[in-house]
């Protein structure tokens, strides 16, 4: 039997190496466009609202030429990012198995579809939710509850897998068991205090509690 119906996946530092292209991205921008940069504490207090919105906030009178050198520069420069070990061999092995897969990403979607695709991992998806496809970011429970909705899983047959506090607190406001990754995690030391289910450091280790 199946350990679970559904599982929603968050997608940078929980399926894919990413923060230091974010990062990276942001900063070629700000110092294009305003000779600055910024720290990645700094860059991820941002996160919440998509890349677009961020971007319209910073500049709302050139904001689309802005958006457009993000997304170019994250997409030449995606080579930097990459899946983490074990990681697509997990998706093949779960799909294989009939459970639904989702992703639930704070990410616009025009960052998240780069990343998919660049990746190669799009086709495991059923469902994709993205900052962009929600009136209500994370840790809103909108983007869970939408998968849930559409596939028709009963909540204590999903679970949310993420790197994050807010994947913690959507998967909460839902009413999802949630697995917390630390393989490149920026808050540990939060997210030890905040109650996950269960906590894994290896891919081996989240592999066990699903398969």
């Amino acid at each position: 039997m199946k350990k679970f119906d559904g599982i929603i996946f968050d997608i940078d530092g929980t399926l894919t190496s990413t923060n230091q292209l974010i990062f990276d991205s942001f900063n070629f921008i700000l110092r294009k466009y305003m000779n600055k940069t910024l720290t990645p504490s700094e860059i991820i207090a941002l996160f919440g609202p998509t890349e677009d919105q961020i971007i319209e906030g910073w500049f709302p009178e050139n904001h689309e030429e802005v958006k457009k050198d993000y997304y170019q520069y994250y997409t030449d420069n995606h080579g930097i990012a990459a899946l983490y070990p074990g990681i697509k061999e997990l998706l093949a092995e779960l799909k294989s198995s009939g459970v639904k897969l989702s992703i639930f990403t704070g990410k616009g979607r025009s960052a998240a579809m780069i990343t998919l695709e660049k990746l190669h991992i799009l086709d495991y998806f059923d469902h994709v939710v993205t900052g962009t496809d929600v009136t209500n970011h994370k840790p809103s429970p909108e983007g869970i509850l939408k998968f849930l909705d559409e596939y028709k899983i009963s909540k204590d047959r999903a679970v949310m897998i993420g790197d994050a506090i807010a994947d913690i607190k959507a998967a909460r406001g839902a009413g999802v068991k949630v697995i917390s990754v630390l393989w490149d995690s920026y808050g540990k030391e939060d997210i030890l205090k905040n109650g996950s289910d269960a906590i894994v450091h290896t891919v081996e280790e989240l592999r066990g509690l699903l398969l």
